[in-house]
C-alpha cells in the first residue's frame, strides 16, 4: 500500500488564530483542491483537523504493507514518542487507534495507550469507489474537548474523508509514474538479459562517437557471440539456453564500468560500447568471467568477442560494428572463448 512520507511533525503551515468551523472545512477542501503536493496537503489538514477539534496535536496513520502494519504518515503538533506511541496504540486490540482503523468506527475523546496522561478521538479514514469501500488508515486528534460535540467530530470525520482523497491522488500518480517508467525501461531493455536492446544501443553508438570525435577521444566497440549456443540449446533444452544468456548478461553488467553500455544486439551476439582507452580491458575481463562460471545444464559455456576501435577501424556505427565482426570471426577461427582486435586497412 502506498503511504505518504512526511519527515517533520511540526506546525508551521497554519500558525493563525482559531478559525470559524465554515473557514475550516473551506481550508480543507482547498488544501485537498489547489494543487499542492500530497505532502503539503496532508499537513494543512493535519492542522485543520487541530483547529476544528481543539486539540494539541493530529496524526495520519495509514497502511503500510511492506510492514504490514499502521504507520504514521504524516503529523502536526505531535511531541517527541508520540509517533511511536500511536502506533503501538495501533497494534492494540481494544485501543481507540486500533478500533478506528481496523473496525471502522469513530471514537471520541477516550483514553489510550498513545495518550496515558489524557484523551485521544480517532475517525477511520477510508477511500469509497465504485461502492467499494477500502480501509487506509486512521486520523487522531490528542486531546481537543471541542471534538465530543457532534457537529466537531463530523468535521473531522470529514477532514478524515478528504484526507483519503489526498491519499488516493497521491497513490494514483505514484503508480502513473511508476507505469511510464516501466514502460520506458521496456522501450529500451532487451526482455530476456534486461540489458539495453538494439534500438538503444544504436543511439548509444551514435552519441558515444559523436562525443570521441569531439574531444579527440578513444571509443571501443566490442561484439560478443556465445560460443555453440545452438549445441546447448539442442542437447540441454531452449530454457537452458536462456539461462545461458542471462548469465552472461549478469556477468558482463558486473563487469562492466559506469561509463560504459552493454547490449544484446542479436540471439546470442552481446555488443559493449565503451569510451576511453580501457575498452579492451573491459572487453577481456567480460571474456575471462564468463569462461570462468559454472556449467549450465550441464554444459559450460564462453563467449568470443571482435574488438574495434573509433576511429581507426570506422568512423560510424556501421563500419565498427562491421569491423568487430569481421574480428569475431577471426577469434572464433582460433577457438571458443578467444577475441581478437580489428586489422586497420591498409
Amino acid at each position: 500500500m502506498w503511504t505518504i512520507a512526511i519527515t517533520s511533525f511540526t506546525a508551521g503551515v497554519y500558525d493563525r488564530p482559531t478559525v470559524t468551523s465554515d473557514a475550516i472545512l473551506q481550508d480543507a477542501i482547498r488544501a485537498v483542491t489547489r494543487g499542492r503536493d500530497a505532502d503539503a496537503a496532508l499537513e494543512d489538514l493535519l492542522a485543520l483537523a487541530v483547529d476544528a477539534g481543539g486539540g494539541t496535536g493530529a496524526a495520519a496513520l495509514l497502511w503500510d504493507g511492506e510492514r504490514g502494519a499502521l504507520a504514521i504518515a504524516g503529523g502536526h503538533g505531535l511531541a517527541d514518542g508520540d509517533a511511536a506511541r500511536l502506533e503501538a496504540a495501533a497494534a492494540a486490540d481494544g485501543d481507540p487507534v486500533h478500533r478506528a482503523a481496523h473496525e471502522r468506527v469513530a471514537c471520541v475523546d477516550e483514553p489510550s495507550l498513545a495518550a496515558p496522561d489524557s484523551r485521544l478521538s480517532a475517525w477511520p479514514i477510508d477511500l469509497v469507489s465504485d461502492g467499494v469501500e477500502e480501509p487506509l488508515g486512521a486520523l487522531v486528534l490528542l486531546g481537543g474537548r471541542a471534538a465530543r460535540e457532534a457537529e466537531s467530530s463530523a468535521r473531522i470525520g470529514a477532514i478524515a474523508n478528504l484526507i483519503a482523497v489526498t491519499v488516493d491522488r497521491a497513490r494514483l500518480a505514484s503508480e502513473s509514474a511508476e507505469r511510464d517508467d516501466w514502460q520506458e525501461r521496456v522501450a529500451h531493455s532487451d526482455a530476456l538479459t534486461g540489458l539495453a536492446n538494439a534500438r538503444t544501443l544504436a543511439r548509444v553508438i551514435e552519441l558515444e562517437i559523436a562525443r570521441a570525435a569531439r574531444q579527440s577521444s578513444d571509443l571501443c566497440v566490442a561484439l560478443f557471440d556465445v560460443d555453440d549456443l545452438g549445441a546447448i540449446n539442442s542437447g540441454a533444452g531452449r530454457a537452458a539456453g536462456d539461462n545461458v544468456l542471462r548469465e552472461v548478461a549478469a556477468v558482463a553488467a558486473e563487469s562492466v564500468r559506469l561509463v560504459d553500455t552493454m547490449a544484446r544486439w542479436g540471439g546470442d551476439e552481446f555488443i559493449l560500447v565503451a569510451p576511453g582507452a580501457k575498452g579492451t580491458t573491459v572487453a577481456r575481463r567480460i571474456v575471462e568471467a564468463i569462461a570462468a562460471r559454472p556449467a549450465i545444464g550441464g554444459r559450460r559455456f564462453t563467449v568470443s568477442a571482435g574488438i574495434a576501435r573509433f576511429p581507426v577501424d570506422g568512423t560510424t556505427g556501421d563500419e565498427l560494428i562491421a569491423a568487430a565482426t569481421a574480428a569475431l570471426r577471426a577469434a572464433q577461427a582460433v577457438g571458443p572463448g578467444t577475441f581478437a582486435e580489428a586489422v586497420p586497412a591498409a
